[in-house]
């Protein structure tokens, strides 16, 4: 008889499937390798159970979304994790993120870590993001936000993105109380973190919330990339898309056009200008594609 469940791990060949009552280690059925699907860490599955521990996956039901770096699916939120130093915050790769949550149908909260190194600083990236993404100041180091963290994801699916080193690990290990994460800080010579798992994990917290380990990932690509073109780039920053109809032409793609809303908010202040820049960026790219 099957049972529907959650992946919880991958690992060696093996998916390990919650199904709320009992873990089962299961393989999946040849029929997937036969037709080049993949079970993800985070896919709705049913199984058949072949004893107490362990079972055989049978389907894999429809994902809200899918990722294959990490190999991932059903994320709800993306917790987009930026350091005020060590490593320094990259506005591009931030936006860069938030992006990709936007395309994945996943919502995204900003958090911006290691506050006990520069306060100031912190200040002036949550700035740049309040009224636009749920937005949170953390020390992993004092602990400082980790509540606010917490009440932002909570009874969700969360996945801690940022580049290496800016402590996503050590806010998963203190939301979770998994002493098994462990991190060895930020290389000198490399300038990223040491820690490491090596397998991509959910953790569930007491609350029910589902966090996604995803050691030695610095980066999300949505499956979907191929949806990624100049006509929609725009629609995934908010604050242009609110503006969009304002604009003279319908298919103004707030460049150089005359009449452009968000030219016009660019130049009073109201848009971000590191904002913009990532937009034009990631426009540049898809023209360039």
């Amino acid at each position: 008889m099957n049972e529907q469940g959650q992946i919880v791990k991958s690992l060696a060949g093996f998916y390990y499937v919650d199904t709320g009552k009992a873990e089962y280690r299961c393989r999946a059925r040849g029929i997937f390798k036969k037709e080049g699907v993949t079970p993800l860490v985070g896919d709705r599955v049913l199984i058949t159970p072949q004893d107490d521990e362990e079972g055989v996956v049978d389907e894999i039901l429809p994902r809200k979304n899918e990722f294959i770096r990490p190999l991932v699916a059903n994320v709800d939120v993306f917790v987009i994790t930026v350091a005020t130093a060590e490593p320094e915050p990259n506005p591009e790769i931030i936006d860069r993120f938030l992006v990709t949550a936007e395309l994945a149908d996943a919502d995204a909260c900003l958090c911006v870590n290691k506050d006990d190194l520069e306060s100031a600083r912190a200040k002036r990236i949550a700035d740049v993001y309040n009224g636009l993404y749920p937005t949170v100041v953390t020390s992993a180091l004092t602990g400082e936000g980790l509540e606010e963290l917490r009440l932002a994801i909570k009874g969700r699916s969360a996945a801690f993105a940022g580049a290496s080193g800016v402590g996503k690990t050590s806010l998963i290990a203190l939301l979770t109380g998994d002493e098994r994460l462990k991190v060895g800080g930020v290389s000198e010579r490399t300038g990223r973190g040491r820690h490491t798992t090596r397998h991509v994990e959910i953790l569930t917290l007491a609350d029910g919330t589902k966090v996604y380990d995803t050691p030695g990932f610095t980066s999300f690509e949505a499956a979907a990339a191929s949806d990624f073109t100049d006509a929609n780039i725009g629609a995934l920053f908010p604050e242009f898309a609110a503006l969009t109809d304002e604009c003279r032409f319908n298919d103004c793609r707030h460049d150089f056009e005359p009449g452009c809303a968000v030219l016009a908010a660019l130049e009073n202040g109201t848009i971000k200008r590191s904002r913009y820049e990532s937009y034009i960026k990631l426009l540049r790219k898809s023209e360039e594609k």
